[in-house]
């Protein structure tokens, strides 16, 4: 081979080669916009599929919420005798059976949302603790006078969480 057939092969080998490399750049970056695009139609159809569940869930943590309202929940649970004691148990039982009820739910609501509703179901026990050991409570209708006393005074733990619940499901639509 002379050295003007060498330059005609390189000549030759040379574009073949640039077309190549342009070739595998563009094949890589489609397959990879395919992938993403895949994946897309994959997660919004999981999406729309949990989306009914996701709302289900908050449905109850607004219900759970609702009936552990220490207002709702004084009027829902009635005391069994005038022991202050024997009610504040049946009180903050009532209130851990429903939080048991629900527990399952934490999966569809976010962390934040989970941890406000603790928040609310711990306060609403503590507000109960709390008049119960005030010294004007001596019975079990006492009790219930102190805590709605109390409610006058400022806002329920439980509003603040449902207001918290009602802001994460509206974002779920935006």
């Amino acid at each position: 081979m002379t050295a003007e057939n060498i330059t005609l092969v390189i000549l030759a080998i040379v574009p073949t080669f640039i077309v190549g490399i342009i070739a595998y750049f563009f094949f890589k970056e489609h397959v990879k916009n395919e992938d993403h695009r895949r994946d897309h139609i994959i997660s919004k159809g999981l999406q729309s599929e949990a989306m009914p569940i996701r709302l289900q869930a908050y449905e109850r943590m607004v219900l759970f919420l609702e009936r552990i309202s220490p207002n709702k929940l004084l009027i829902r649970v009635s005391p069994l005798s005038e022991d202050k004691d024997q009610y504040e148990n049946l009180l903050i039982q009532s209130i851990e059976q429903e939080y048991e009820h629900n527990l399952s739910q934490q999966i569809y609501v976010s962390d934040d949302c989970w941890n406000t509703i603790n928040t609310a179901k711990n306060a609403t026990i503590q507000l109960i603790r709390k008049a119960a050991m005030s010294e004007k409570t001596n019975s079990a209708d006492k009790l219930r006078e102190v805590v709605l006393t109390e409610l006058m005074e400022k806002i329920p733990p439980t509003n603040i969480a449902l207001s918290f619940v009602r802001n994460e499901v509206s974002k779920m639509w935006n």
